[in-house]
């Protein structure tokens, strides 16, 4: 299939996304065997490469019973990369090239646990962890020429492109039941091509997508700025090509939202660590010293301070407001100090996860998506006010 063209509004909004979210990986000691790579065949044929222009890859780990026909399908996060040179020094790396992409452990990590006590309702799907190497949210379709006159490619729409199509070869498209995931820059990505993915599946097939931080929101940093919009920039230049025109224009997450169709789940941090360290505590800002002790940990912020990232959580429950007229979605907004919480089980399903309503990120997700419970939106009070989150270590 030939790469999809986004809506320029769609693809301006990428621009929400930050710079360089934290990029969690499945590594650690877990009993069960790692899972391999896979690289996408053809895919030097297709355009739908690297930054270094080694073809993509993914890990797949086949399930079993009664999760055989379902599907979960993760995009990876890790940034964005908004110059040629940063760019061109990712092609050196995991997010730049498979040559260096290894086996990933999924046992023990989150939504991609096997054990049924910890992941009760995806343990034994097939799942699939989709690797990132584009810099761009699975969005870009150009080149450039790096200082050395290598080629730098950035073909992350043709990566998702071709990564979805040889899914669907491999028994995606017969699929019972799929859940479309994505954490950070992956998140942001799930929410862009949320309604495309669920295009290729019959209507009879229950398709949904859950977008784990990527709600990135458009706000002043401390000095009054908005000093990520310089970067917006760079990034459209780099990423789309001239053919497109793309224009640069400005629009909050929350009218992306609207748009979208199929039932999505948004689970974020109202006092999301990445964006506080990065869109209000920006280097650029410079933050006075007590500002960077408030943006290391949260609990060494001062009241004052807390009053500045109330009203970041404030914007943010002011912007998912649209949700609350789509039924069919859902939301987890809890008042931790962290940044992407599918991944890891301490933050997913353990004993000692946060909370709301007395119900984990596990429960609430699954009731959502099996309709076990209806009107599935959870928003938390202000910080500090949930001890839940005190379990979890700081990012």
């Amino acid at each position: 299939m030939a790469p999809s063209n986004l809506p320029a509004a769609l693809l301006l909004l990428l621009l929400l996304a930050s710079s360089g979210p934290l990029r969690p990986t499945l590594s650690g000691a877990a009993p069960l065997e790692p899972v391999e790579v896979s690289l996408v065949a053809g895919a030097q044929e297709k355009g739908a490469v690297c930054l270094d222009g080694t073809p993509p890859g993914y890990h797949l780990q086949r399930g079993s019973g009664d999760g055989s026909g379902s599907w979960l399908v993760h995009l990876e996060g890790g940034g964005w990369c908004s110059t040629l040179k940063d760019c061109s020094g990712r092609r050196m790396s995991v997010l730049g090239s498979s040559k260096f992409m290894k086996p990933l452990q999924f046992a023990g990590h989150g939504i991609f646990d096997s054990d049924e006590i910890y992941n009760p309702d995806f343990y034994n799907w097939n799942k699939v962890y989709v690797r990132y190497c584009d810099g761009a949210s699975f969005a870009g379709d150009a080149e450039g020429q790096a200082q050395d006159g290598t080629t730098v490619y950035f073909r992350g729409l043709r990566i998702y492109e071709a990564v979805i199509g040889e899914l669907m070869e491999k028994g995606l498209a017969n699929a019972t039941q799929v859940l479309f995931t994505g954490c950070s820059a992956g998140g942001l990505a799930t929410i862009l091509h949320c309604d495309d993915f669920s295009a290729r599946f019959p209507q009879q097939v229950s398709v949904k997508c859950f977008a784990d931080a990527g709600f990135f929101l458009d706000v002043k940093d401390i000095s009054g700025e908005r000093s990520f919009w310089s970067f917006y920039n760079r990034v459209v230049q780099l990423q789309t090509s001239v053919a497109q025109g793309l224009p640069c224009q400005q629009g909050p997450n929350r009218e992306l939202i609207k748009s979208i169709r199929t039932p999505m789940f948004i689970l974020n941090s109202a006092y999301d660590s990445w964006q506080i360290q990065n869109v209000l505590l920006p280097t650029s800002s410079s933050p006075e010293k007590t500002w960077l002790s408030c943006k290391d940990n949260i609990r060494n912020c001062n009241s004052t301070q807390i009053k500045v990232l109330d009203e970041i959580r404030n914007t943010m429950i002011n912007d998912l407001k649209v949700i609350n007229d789509k039924a069919d979605w859902g939301m987890f907004i809890d008042s931790c100090f962290t940044h992407c919480q599918t991944l890891f089980r301490v933050s997913w399903s353990s004993p000692t996860s946060p909370r709301l309503g007395n119900k984990n990120i596990a429960k609430v997700v699954g009731d959502w998506y099996f309709g076990r419970s209806q009107g599935v939106k959870e928003i938390d009070c202000e910080y500090p006010c949930n001890p839940t989150c005190n379990s979890l270590p700081p990012p």
